[in-house]
């Protein structure tokens, strides 16, 4: 009776103890974020309760397994694998807090800053710390299981003989994920691109969505992702149009006939700009930027305070102006001259 006993009080006093122990904590937590709205760390903490739950748990039997009485004849084993989920456990409540701590940083940054940019480039830094921090953490818990079994202590001591020549192996495969490691600390530091950021590589145009520190995402605007590696932004050269503030100034660029009344076309364009929504009220222009024997180019241009503002209002002018010209001034439009006989011999 008593062999069934003791394991039952142990592991089951263990859940009991371990479940009681991270509810109260949960409970606190709950209590410290209803008394500082202002940070929504605590909140956030309430995240790692699971994880926090089993390394208590697994320390619990860890010390009393013994009174147990259970599997003397494989203690070590037994040891081995408590151990091994110890670790793993403790990696996982290790990266909840990171993840806790850098996402509380990065909202209390945000509602501090009144520049959106300097909200971007903090996230961006925060995200990249948090995912190497993740890295390094993941790769000590994997060697610390790893250094558990005693057939792996042998193969290190094998590999640990040979790593002259496997650096060299390793050294010339891992150049470009190197290159791409130090090119996203280069990214994030450097305040090259930031999360946010309104970008034109390669032709195509879209919001920098993720950066990780091998790869960067680009949401598109017709919500395709383009995923590049991120030395690539630190070889090539591309558009950050958030860069130094989100506000631009645009173009459009109208092909005219010589007849084209440029100076009523003047005051439409004004007009349609001072009417529209997306104008930031900053400047505009309409100039005559070049001209050809049968056409004559004109600029306007126009500033807005977004590039999403930007691109509506380039493509509203640009349509209303065309819908203008033709039905108010059709022979402004461009268009093959036909010459009479008689007008050839004047």
């Amino acid at each position: 009776m008593e062999n069934v006993l003791r394991p039952v009080i142990v592991f089951g006093g263990a859940i009991v103890l371990s479940y009681v122990l991270a509810w109260a904590l949960d409970r606190l937590l709950v209590r410290l974020d209803a008394r500082h709205p202002e940070t929504p760390m605590w909140g956030l903490l309430r995240s790692g309760r699971v994880p926090f739950n089993a390394v208590l748990f697994v320390a619990l039997v860890s010390g009393f397994f013994g009174s147990t009485h259970l599997a003397k004849d494989h203690r070590e084993g037994v040891d081995l694998w408590l151990t091994v989920i110890t670790i793993g456990a403790s990696a996982w409540l290790i990266l909840r807090i990171v993840a806790a701590i850098t996402e509380t940083i990065a909202t209390r940054y945000a509602g501090a800053t009144h520049d959106p940019a300097r909200g971007r480039r903090v996230r961006t830094q925060l995200t990249l710390i948090r995912r190497l921090i993740t890295a390094v953490v993941t790769v000590i818990a994997v060697a610390a299981v790893l250094l558990q079994f005693p057939g792996m202590k042998t193969f290190g001591t094998s590999m640990l003989a040979s790593a002259g020549v496997l650096g060299i192996v390793a050294g010339i495969a891992a150049q470009s994920t190197l290159g791409n490691l130090f090119a996203g600390l280069s990214i994030a530091f450097g305040d090259m691109v930031r999360i946010g950021d309104e970008v034109v590589v390669e032709g195509e145009m879209g919001t920098v969505e993720e950066i990780t520190v091998s790869y960067l995402v680009i949401f598109t605007w017709d919500e395709r992702r383009i995923t590049m590696p991120v030395s690539y932004f630190t070889n090539n050269p591309f558009e950050n149009w958030s860069r130094g503030g989100p506000q631009m100034t645009g173009t459009v660029y109208l092909q005219l006939d010589h007849a084209a009344p440029v100076t009523e076309l003047r005051a439409k364009a004004e007009e349609l700009i001072r009417a529209s929504d997306e104008w930031d009220g900053r400047s505009w222009s309409l100039v005559v930027t070049d001209t050809t024997p049968s056409t004559i180019e004109v600029r306007v241009a126009m500033t807005a305070r977004s590039s999403g503002d930007l691109w509506t209002l380039r493509c509203s002018v640009r349509e209303q102006l065309l819908a203008w010209l033709r039905d108010e001034h059709p022979q402004a439009l461009p268009g093959i001259r036909v010459t009479s006989p008689q007008e050839k011999t004047l």
